[in-house]
Parts: structure tokens; sequence; C-alpha cells
């Protein structure tokens, strides 16, 4: 089995990130992106995703963190699509639900290569600390759009902002890592009756 990792750098005049994955790891990770609760976020897929993650991101946050965080999900979203390759052999379709405390999400995933973000998330404040909840969106859109998949996200109850957010990227981090793992009576195939995704 050949090694999933990617290694993606992206550099615009707004941001300059790099990115490195490993898709069969344990879930070890590091970032620096100047955003402690996105880094907490991407924690959570790491772990939860059993993806070795490493993000490293310089952007103008002087302004805000809109660029730094859409960005970072494209450059994820571009490095999954290379370590992924053909994806003959993986499942494809993943999902999870997540609680903590009085929260719940649901994330339901395919890697069909159609990109779709269905986000059906409401916070009842509109920062977590300094974090702007209305990114969340924009990082799972730039994602979605670079990653090539379908992704439901809907979380199903919740009262505190953190608690909601955190069950969401959990759920992504289990979702993703019930689609990407191979399918034994999969082996070598392609999971779609066109041949390709």
């Amino acid at each position: 089995m050949n090694p999933r990792t990617a290694q993606v750098e992206r550099n615009t005049l707004e941001t300059q990130i790099k990115v490195s994955i490993n898709l069969d790891g344990n879930g070890s990770a590091a970032f620096t992106t100047g955003l402690p609760f996105l880094d907490h976020m991407l924690d959570q897929i790491a772990r939860h995703g059993l993806i070795d993650m490493e993000v490293v991101s310089h952007g103008d946050l002087h302004i805000d963190a809109h660029h730094s965080v859409e960005d970072i999900g494209i450059t994820l979203g571009q490095a999954f699509a290379k370590a992924l390759g053909d994806k003959k052999g993986i499942y494809r379709y993943g999902h999870a639900y997540c609680p903590l405390d009085e929260s719940l999400s649901r994330v339901v995933v395919d890697f069909s290569g159609r990109p779709g973000l269905f986000y059906e998330v409401e916070f009842k404040r509109a920062f977590i600390g300094s974090f702007d909840v209305d990114l969340f969106k924009e990082f799972f859109q730039g994602f979605v759009n670079h990653a090539g998949v379908t992704l439901h996200i809907d979380n199903l109850k919740g009262g505190n902002a953190h608690h909601i957010a955190e069950t969401v990227f959990k759920a992504f981090g289990r979702a993703v890592r019930m689609a990407i793992s191979h399918d034994e009576r999969m082996a070598g195939i392609m999971p779609s009756t066109k041949g390709s995704l």
C-alpha cells in the first residue's frame, strides 16, 4: 500500500500556508496559525480522524481571520485530494454523530469528486473568545471545494457555542476517518459505478 501523504504549500498576498498530512497516522498534530481556537478545532480533526497533520499559516490577521481560516481550509482540501489519489479501495462514505454535554452534531461526507457543502449550524453568539463563528463555514467551504467532497453538517442540539463547534469538528474527523478507510472487499476497486471519482 502506497503511503497516503501529502505536503501542500499555498502562497497569496494575504496568506502563506503549508500543510502536511498522513492519512494513515495516529492523530499527532502541530499547528502554528495564530488562531488558538482554530488550532483546537484542527486538533479534533487530527485526533478523531487518526490523521497526522501539520499546519503552518502566516496571514493578514491584523485585518481579520477570514483569509487565514478560508485558505487553511483550501490548502487542507488540496492536501487531502493529493494524498487520496484515485480513491480506489476506500469506503468513500462516512458519517458520525458526536455529543458534548447538551450539544449533538451529525456529519456525513462523500468523497465523490463533486464539491457541495450543506451546513446547518446556528450559534447563539457571534464569537467564541475572539474567534468569529461565521468562519467555520468558510473553512468547510474551502475544504469541500478543493478536496472534492459532498459534506453535510448538522447541529441537532446545542446551547454552548464552544460545545457546538467541538461536536462539529469531532464528528467531521470521525466521518472522514470512516470514509477514507480501506475497504478490504474493495481493494483496488473504484467505489463508483462511473469508474472514477
